[in-house]
């Protein structure tokens, strides 16, 4: 069984509220894009879980080994041998991981026969991260609280083409929430994102951006040089540290490779 777990774009990203329990509530749209890791699950004698790739720190805490231990606990599951291949960029604020351990979800869902519906993966994938849920069904939507608060979004970029560009930076959220400061937004995001694109650059913001920039000007000149060749929105995704720009037309940007690896999303 092999299946491929797609990264996503914030459009917009506002920090509303320090919570009591610690976290912090947002505004954010989240859009799925054409960038994929690949996941193979095959029967085994014992489980095992293998990557290739991009290197994953931390492996004894990869997403994927968390997903089978979240239903591991609640329903008795065959052993597997998962293999990961890894594309996706980490720490780039494109939920790579996130999109990993939802599709062992529904890949453990099918080859175990336990016909738990996408409700009930959703209440184990906020345990694994709070965009994880998004991926299981890999729509555009405006998401709130914690970021796993989802209503419905008309949103299709499907004719625009979308570049994302990772400089060699690691962004922990830890160190993303450092000098952000929750406030009452001052858009109206759900209506922002219906305006022309043209018009974003006036209207979506990424409160990460500011304190980002100013630590690494590197990720601001990304932004920077997206507008430079014609972009008509660019953005930093999430906490960081890829940048994206959408364009209305292919382009080629392998000259700013010195600013950080260029990656084209496309169909598989």
């Amino acid at each position: 069984m092999i299946s491929f777990a797609n990264a996503k774009i914030n459009l917009g990203l506002l920090v509303t509220e320090k919570r009591s329990d610690g976290y912090h509530s947002i505004e954010t749209v989240f859009y799925p894009i054409k960038l994929y890791d690949v996941i193979e699950m095959l029967p085994a004698e014992v489980n095992r879980f293998q990557t290739a790739g991009l290197s994953i720190p931390d492996q004894g805490d990869n997403l994927c080994e968390r997903a089978f231990h979240a239903l591991e606990k609640d329903y008795s599951l065959k052993p597997v041998s998962i293999q990961l291949l890894k594309n996706i960029p980490i720490g780039a604020g494109l939920g790579g991981g996130s999109s990993d351990a939802a599709q062992v979800l529904k890949m453990l869902n099918e080859f175990n026969d336990l016909g738990l519906s996408m409700a009930q993966l959703a209440t184990y994938a906020e345990r694994l991260g709070a965009d994880c849920p998004f991926f299981l069904e890999n729509k555009a939507v405006f998401a709130s609280g914690i970021g796993t608060t989802f209503e419905s979004v008309e949103l299709n970029l499907s004719d625009y083409f979308i570049v994302v560009i990772k400089p060699d930076i690691h962004i922990s959220t830890v160190e993303a929430y450092q000098n952000i400061v929750p406030q009452t937004p001052k858009v109206d995001l759900k209506r922002a994102i219906q305006l022309p694109i043209q018009e974003w650059k006036y209207h979506l913001v990424n409160d990460f951006e500011l304190g980002i920039f100013e630590k690494y000007p590197q990720i601001a000149l990304i932004k920077h040089e997206l507008y430079q060749r014609g972009a008509i929105y660019a953005a930093m995704s999430g906490s960081g540290s890829a940048v994206y720009g959408i364009f209305q037309e292919e382009v080629n940007l392998d000259e700013l490779n010195g600013l950080g690896k260029v990656y084209y999303p496309v169909d598989l």
